[in-house]
């Protein structure tokens, strides 16, 4: 019996996070560097009329592309349907927490209520894209 590809997957992986933690926790090896994944949740007032809801889901789409337009949101989306609250995901690239905190205060869904979160330190090489097919080099 072959084992499923899932297998290899999470051995790849466990090999990779031990690796990680036999080295200083703040400086992980090779060339990666420190961003910050939130994911957000729903919050406790989502309680809102359809107008107001729409017009903070507006307010929270022009943040997000004010932050991205800074450079400090690196990836934002939606999940699909879920059971377990989960609405989406930012990854933010900025110098701390406290930083993330301070900007995630500046959305409107976060504001009201809408949305809460949870903020996690991130370690990732700063290289790839989300287009679809081979990434392609630059001139």
């Amino acid at each position: 019996m072959k084992p499923a590809p899932i297998i290899y997957l999470l051995i790849s992986l466990f090999i990779f996070c031990s690796s990680l933690s036999a080295q200083d926790e703040k400086k992980p090896a090779m060339n990666i560097r420190e961003y910050w994944f939130v994911l957000l949740a729903k919050g406790e007032k989502r309680n809102q009329d359809s107008a107001t809801a729409a017009s903070i889901q507006k307010g929270h789409m022009d943040n997000m592309e004010r932050l991205y337009s800074e450079g400090k949101l690196k990836v934002a989306g939606p999940f699909g349907k879920n059971d377990n609250g989960w609405q989406g995901i930012f990854i933010f690239d900025c110098t701390s927490k406290e930083e993330v905190e301070s900007l995630l205060k500046t959305d409107p869904a976060i504001a009201a209520g809408r949305l809460n979160y949870t903020i996690s330190s991130w370690w990732t090489e700063p290289t790839g894209n989300f287009k679809p097919g081979k990434p392609q080099k630059a001139n």
